[in-house]
């Protein structure tokens, strides 16, 4: 959550409660302006699995320089990215997501992209919605946050399809920008459903849209959909192949009813994998929009639930 600036762990005066703290680095281009469309997005929005700012700081620091700071509420999970590609200190110190706990994420975030795109006074693309700028609290609940890159859509803009012609340029980080962006095609919602089909697919393959296989062609997005034609599991990450595996092994169910569970728990990660995939077309038109992913995974959770074993 620091694409302009440093974020450090603190204690906010007079409670002593741990915040993190945002300080953004005003040498970088486009620093003041992600902090105004910061502030101007947080004062606006307000719901539970948006990342809540506490306050806003501006004004000089000890040597006169201009100094700006946001401070958030603290999320002791990190951010979904470490979870996804932790190091090998994280990895010693933290177990994998399993299936169940990506899947709630993922509706997490789908509800925050609904809440933006729906239910605002006037609608807000993210415009930088990646694994990064989305943080987890103690029980692992998914907050999207980082709004410095957030545009407010006026009505008019809302209904403009996302292959009209605009200046305002490529918004967002390689590999989650949608393609359209990259051409001057206007900031929109299906924008951010780009953002989101590729950040589904990372979630459930552990694979960056950056990966070193990506090449000639072949990328995350090509990647899940001709594992979808041929076999899912395919393109799954192998962790979470291997809980369903050992959970499988716990049942103690007759083999017809293993069976049924298996297909069940297919049926489920071939629907997740076409969330994202759609999500990610190329061509905006085809793109879900947030609301029908956010019903999708509804139901994906619900026959998760009945399947799969919690350890």
């Amino acid at each position: 959550m620091g694409n302009f600036g440093s974020v450090y762990r603190g204690l906010l005066d007079p409670t002593q409660s741990i915040v993190a703290i945002k300080i953004l680095d005003l040498t970088r281009h486009g620093a003041s302006k992600s902090f105004t469309a910061e502030c101007s997005a947080l004062r606006r929005i307000r719901h539970r699995n948006l990342v809540k700012v506490l306050t806003a700081c501006s004004g000089f620091d000890f040597n006169g320089n201009d100094f700006k700071a946001l401070i958030y509420e603290f999320m002791s999970n990190g951010s979904l990215d470490e979870w996804l590609h932790p190091t090998s200190s994280q990895h010693a110190e933290r177990s994998k997501l399993s299936l169940l706990e990506r899947v709630n994420i993922a509706y997490d975030v789908a509800c925050a992209l609904d809440y933006l795109h729906h239910h605002c006074e006037t609608p807000i693309v993210h415009c930088d919605l990646k694994p990064s700028n989305v943080l987890l609290d103690d029980e692992k609940t998914g907050h999207v946050g980082d709004f410095g890159l957030a545009r407010f859509l006026p009505e008019a803009m809302h209904k403009l399809l996302a292959d009209q012609s605009s200046s305002i340029g490529v918004k967002g980080s390689f590999g989650y920008v949608a393609p359209e962006y990259g051409v001057g095609s206007a900031v929109s919602t299906q924008g951010d459903m780009y953002s989101f089909g590729v950040l589904i697919l990372e979630m459930f393959t552990s694979k960056r849209p950056t990966d070193d296989m990506f090449e000639n062609g072949l990328d995350l997005h090509r990647f899940a959909k001709e594992a979808l034609a041929d076999r899912v599991e395919k393109a799954i990450d192998p962790v979470l192949l291997q809980e369903i595996k050992e959970s499988e092994q716990r049942r103690i169910i007759a083999p017809e009813g293993k069976n049924k569970s298996w297909c069940s728990i297919q049926e489920c990660l071939v629907s997740i994998i076409e969330i994202g995939v759609v999500s990610s077309s190329e061509s905006p038109r085809e793109r879900m929009d947030i609301g029908s992913a956010l019903t999708k995974l509804q139901g994906i959770r619900k026959k998760l639930l009945e399947y799969i074993v919690i350890a």
